[in-house]
């Protein structure tokens, strides 16, 4: 009897100990799947706070305008933003190393501080890409491209792959006097290129060797056209065409290497940024169904400057980017006077948040509303003192040229959502009646 309650106590006990280890590997498997499921969350959380980070914003406008963590600040307040840029002395461009890079050695105007070379360059390149084109040249080739592109679709239509990446490949090739291999080719050159100087903030070696790749081949390519062109003797106007007559004329660092690279540091700003802002402006008119029957309305009536307004409205709620860098080569007392005053050390990194600046409500009535009625000085998508995008006047025309043909088509709706690829839109399907 004895014996044959040791043996059941046996089979009890062994059976206990194999539902234990059931019952513990079942608790494993879905604290592994909670846990999978919890950090797939929490980096969709942190995607979307990356790419909307407004509500973070708002909170530090009002409770910490100026955060410095170790040698780290973010400005977030309309007016310290515009002081951080336009103290071009104390807060340096970072770019300049990076730009070296691309070029092959040599600095291109974007990556310079204030200096005689500086302004020699920048007026150089503002004689030939001259503003008086827009309205005669410029916006006229974008908008007929455009309409061409819309056109050719039919009923569907990806707005980022068939309209706002080959708008400005097209009058890039055009206007520049540089044809490249291909659209798709001049587009993947600029994007690569554009991250690695302004979006990787990690320094990621991937990015950093495709970068150096598509900089040489861009270079060669340039190289190519140049020698090409001056050896045709073609007299040409457009923009190669005037920096070889300012060459012609014995201006300084007009030479074919200084050509180049103003060319190369024009081109990899032109597409990736224009495809975002125009890709980043529908999606949120989509999302605002009444203010897109606005935009529909004003390009229907070809009311360009309502337009405008329409567009870059939009895309304050997702703009191209949230902030610019800089560097403070001095201790520097920001805000001084104020509550928030707060000394940045020499060597810190400040992002100046543009966006945030674009949302201060003690500067800006009603920041959270749709509103086209807004000054113009409130804009900061073009940035801030010395290096305001070079090309914020043809960007004023271009980006709602390139949609205008778009949002006259009846029945424009959304056929999916707006995808990204790292940090630029990758796509955007509509449909059109």
């Amino acid at each position: 009897m004895f014996e044959n309650l040791k043996n059941l106590l046996g089979r009890i006990d062994a059976e206990c100990v194999e539902l234990t280890h059931e019952v513990l590997d079942s608790v494993d498997r879905e604290l592994a799947k909670v846990q999978s499921e919890t950090m797939s969350l929490i980096d969709e959380i942190k995607t979307h706070l990356i790419r909307y980070p407004e509500p973070i914003f708002a909170i530090l406008r009002r409770i910490k305008p100026i955060v410095l963590v170790k040698n780290f600040a973010l400005v977030t307040r309309f007016e310290d933003v515009q002081e951080v840029l336009a103290r071009d002395e104390v807060f340096l461009v970072t770019y300049g190393e990076k730009m070296r890079v691309v070029t092959g050695g040599q600095d291109f105007f974007l990556g310079m501080q204030n200096s005689p070379q500086y302004s020699r360059d920048v007026s150089h390149m503002r004689s030939v890409v001259r503003r008086e084109d827009i309205p005669d040249r410029i916006a006229p080739f974008v908008q007929k491209t455009a309409s061409d592109l819309v056109a050719a679709a039919g009923s569907q239509l990806d707005v980022v792959k068939q309209l706002s990446k080959a708008v400005p490949a097209r009058w890039i090739a055009d206007y520049f006097g540089c044809p490249p291999p291909s659209d798709q080719q001049l587009e993947a050159w600029g994007s690569v290129i554009f991250q690695y100087l302004f979006t990787d903030l990690n320094d990621d070696p991937k990015i950093a060797q495709a970068a150096t790749k598509a900089a040489a081949e861009v270079r060669n390519s340039l190289d190519s056209t140049i020698a090409t062109r001056k050896a045709s003797r073609a007299v040409k106007d457009d923009v190669l065409g005037r920096c070889l007559a300012l060459q012609s004329a014995g201006l300084p660092a007009m030479d074919d290497v200084s050509i180049r690279n103003n060319l190369l540091g024009l081109l990899v700003g032109a597409i990736p940024t224009t495809s975002k802002c125009c890709a980043q402006a529908l999606d949120q008119l989509f999302e605002r169904p009444e203010h897109l029957k606005g935009a529909q309305a004003a390009a229907l009536a070809d009311n360009d400057a309502l337009l405008g307004k329409y567009v870059f409205e939009a895309l304050r709620f997702n703009p191209n980017n949230p902030g610019v860098f800089r560097v403070a080569a001095e201790d520097y007392r920001l805000a001084k006077g104020s509550l928030h005053a707060t000394t940045i050390p020499k060597g810190t990194s400040v992002i100046a948040a543009t966006q945030s600046a674009m949302f201060d409500e003690r500067i800006v009535d009603q920041p959270n509303q749709f509103r086209v009625d807004r000054p113009e000085y409130l804009n900061m998508h073009f940035g801030y003192g010395l290096h305001t995008c070079f090309g914020q006047y043809v960007n004023r025309v271009q980006i709602p040229g390139i949609l205008k043909p778009l949002l006259k088509r009846p029945g424009l709706r959304r056929a999916g959502e707006l995808q990204y690829d790292g940090p630029f839109p990758s796509s955007l399907p509509v449909s059109l009646d």
